[in-house]
């Protein structure tokens, strides 16, 4: 609970930490719009994927990582007293998440993809989750650790997928060519990742800022690498262009379903 909670609502510090509340509550809910923009990012992709009633060749993993990390985060918000903000926008990319997993399994391409689809879910989603909520919940005693526990998972995890989109900076160097990382995915990894960084600082809350300071941070990079190469005229047109591509798609939010199979994904909080 928070000193602000504690002290008199009086007087010119009753003030400050009212206005401070305020603020931290106005940062969360500027947060969390642009965290659902970020969750629905994929809507085109699963348009085209129901449309032709196939995954053709795009890829469930990131999806099936992203859905434990919001489903991870979702936990966090819940288990931490003033959490609510984190356990609602969470809760929606856990839906949201859900569905695209789901639509991977209904439509794979073959049964191949729905075997690799369904064992990764199992694994990821429904065993680490699992694992992690059982043994917070029965094997660590007193609700701080229990919170320090789950928001170090949650932070390594973000900051490992944060660094996903990296893939397309190098993909980006190489064919001196922006075709395959999309201006919006960029420009939404430092936006989201900078509005919550801003709210972690204000709530004191290490687990939630390390992270998305770090991709606000690369999704800056992205943002550099981006105006630097946009007006390059030249392109990779070896017959490798499609493992680029495959390569490129890897990128959390990635929106762009115009070319050869690209994944499109979504990152949480």
């Amino acid at each position: 609970m928070h000193l602000f909670f504690l002290l008199p609502s009086t007087g010119f510090l009753g003030w400050q930490l009212r206005a401070m509340n305020s603020t931290l509550f106005i940062i969360g809910v500027i947060g969390n719009i642009i965290s659902v923009l970020v969750f629905v990012s994929p809507i085109p992709t699963f348009w085209r994927i129901v449309r032709n009633r196939s995954t053709e060749d795009f890829e469930a993993a990131p999806y099936v990582l992203t859905l434990l990390n919001t489903l991870l985060w979702l936990y966090y918000g819940l288990t931490k007293p003033d959490g609510l903000l984190i356990a609602t926008v969470n809760g929606f990319g856990a839906v949201m998440e859900t569905i695209y997993v789901v639509l991977f399994l209904v439509y794979a391409a073959d049964n191949v993809k729905r075997v690799k689809t369904a064992k990764l879910v199992a694994a990821l989603d429904i065993g680490f989750f699992g694992i992690v909520f059982v043994a917070t919940t029965f094997a660590i005693g007193g609700l701080d650790m229990k919170i320090i526990v789950i928001g170090l998972i949650c932070a390594c995890l973000s900051v490992f997928m944060y660094g996903s989109p990296l893939a397309a900076v190098r993909t980006v160097i190489a064919s001196r060519s922006v075709e395959y990382m999309p201006f919006f995915l960029s420009f939404f990894l430092f936006l989201n990742g900078g509005v919550w960084a801003m709210y972690a600082i204000l709530d004191r809350d290490v687990f939630l800022g390390v992270p998305n300071g770090i991709g606000c941070f690369l999704g800056g990079i992205q943002l550099v690498i981006y105006a630097a190469y946009k007006n390059s005229k030249v392109g990779c047109q070896s017959p490798n262009n499609d493992e680029v591509a495959y390569d490129a798609s890897t990128s959390l939010l990635s929106s762009d379903d115009r070319r050869y199979g690209q994944n499109d994904v979504s990152i949480r909080v």
